[in-house]
């Protein structure tokens, strides 16, 4: 395999094509009832810059995580700050979502980034985020469209 020198090793970076306009991603990416289906159940959201909010996941150790958007532009972009305070090394991760129109769909792209690859710990952490968004979350995220 050979490595992209365009992308950034201490960055999570992949992009998703779906047959749906950016109306329809933007919603599934800011809608509370479509979010929880694919991601987490939002508390206090809203893709307005500086509301804080937080993601919980019922029945699990991770219930907490601390978020901030720190930009929104509707069908267009959003971002938002990622940190779970009770980890053992708490982390601030930034997610950024790009939303493109694309043929007949929509172009998503997600950058988080936050990690610090030179901690061995955070390497591993950074490799296995990856793999779930790949695996579960952005798959689950397509579900929501054929509901």
């Amino acid at each position: 395999m050979i490595a992209d020198p365009q992308l950034n090793p201490a960055a999570v970076e992949l992009g998703s094509f779906f047959a749906q306009s950016p109306e329809a991603v933007w919603r599934a990416l800011t809608e509370p009832d479509l979010l929880e289906r694919w991601l987490l159940r939002p508390v206090g959201f809203a893709a307005i810059v500086g509301t804080c909010f937080r993601f919980t996941v019922p029945d699990s150790s991770v219930d907490e995580i601390a978020c901030e958007v720190l930009a929104a532009e509707q069908c267009r972009r959003l971002t938002y700050s990622w940190v779970y305070s009770r980890a053992e090394y708490p982390v601030r991760w930034i997610a950024d979502w790009t939303i493109r129109p694309q043929g007949c769909g929509t172009r998503l792209l997600l950058t988080q980034t936050g990690f610090d690859i030179d901690n061995r710990r955070q390497r591993m952490v950074r490799n296995a985020v990856e793999r779930s968004w790949k695996r579960r979350v952005l798959p689950r995220l397509g579900e929501v469209f054929h509901y």
